[in-house]
């Protein structure tokens, strides 16, 4: 039996393996992810920080937090309690995103999610509280082993905001062991919104469980890369180049959103 969460300090080791079990009850969507690459960059903890709610703290591994923007297409979009709607069953997205953590339990903070759905975002920024932004998004494979995504954020009243990755895969990788970087920065089965507006999104926080099996990973190169969707949220250009891992395809189940 796992001990039960740390509700004082950063997550145990305990706690980040306890959120791989699978939730009680029915999940509320079904999902399947691939094609995609996971760019992460290490930045102090101090510069995240005040972009949370309150009541998040920015998750770290050795000290350090890390920002990252998730390319990835998305495919079997469906509802446990409705038929499948035309049209909504596959898209790409791209995400913002860092690591947090609330009363020992880890999971992922959203800065912003574009889509190429007008109807998954609208649903997405309406029950869910994510920050999701109508956008126009493409991906190709120039070559069996490359991939390029390029996209630009189209939705009324938000900043343009443009993103160019064109990047080759490489080896499969080993599983993610659960104490390693790739582990803390892929293996994610939580994630946090907030309703209301600005950096923090208002009082209201709620947590959203998800369940899949172990990230199927592959090294990848970056061959070309040009964006600038986390300078839109205030934060520095990140220096350096990113870690990189590819992952997928993977089924993902997402549990109804807990207030928290």
């Amino acid at each position: 039996m796992h001990q039960a969460p740390s509700t004082n300090n950063a997550p145990t080791l305990a706690d980040r393996l306890a959120q791989r079990e699978r939730p009680a009850g029915h999940p509320l969507m079904h999902q399947d992810w691939g094609d995609l690459l996971f760019m992460h960059w290490p930045i102090p903890a101090e510069v995240i920080q005040p972009h949370l709610p309150p009541r998040l703290q920015v998750d770290t591994h050795g000290g350090t937090a890390w920002l990252g923007i998730v390319p990835f297409r998305m495919w079997n979009v469906r509802s446990r309690v409705t038929p499948p709607v035309p049209g909504v069953r596959e898209f790409l997205e791209l995400n913002v995103r860092t690591y947090v953590h609330l009363d020992g339990v880890p999971g992922v903070w959203f800065f912003s999610l574009d889509a190429t759905n007008a109807l998954a975002v609208w649903a997405a920024r309406t029950f869910f509280h994510l920050p999701y932004f109508r956008a126009s998004l493409s991906l190709t494979q120039p070559t069996p082993e490359q991939l390029r995504y390029v996209g630009h954020r189209a939705h009324n009243g938000a900043p343009d905001a443009e993103f160019a990755a064109t990047w080759e895969l490489g080896d499969r990788l080993p599983p993610a062991e659960p104490d390693s970087l790739t582990f803390f920065l892929t293996e994610r089965y939580c994630l946090y919104a907030a309703g209301g507006q600005g950096p923090g999104r208002g009082g209201k926080l709620y947590r959203g469980r998800i369940a899949h099996q172990s990230w199927p990973l592959r090294a990848a190169r970056l061959l070309d890369f040009k964006s600038d969707l986390i300078e839109q949220h205030g934060l520095p250009t990140p220096e350096g180049a990113p870690l990189l891992h590819a992952g997928g395809p993977l089924h993902v189940d997402l549990w109804p959103l807990q207030r928290v």
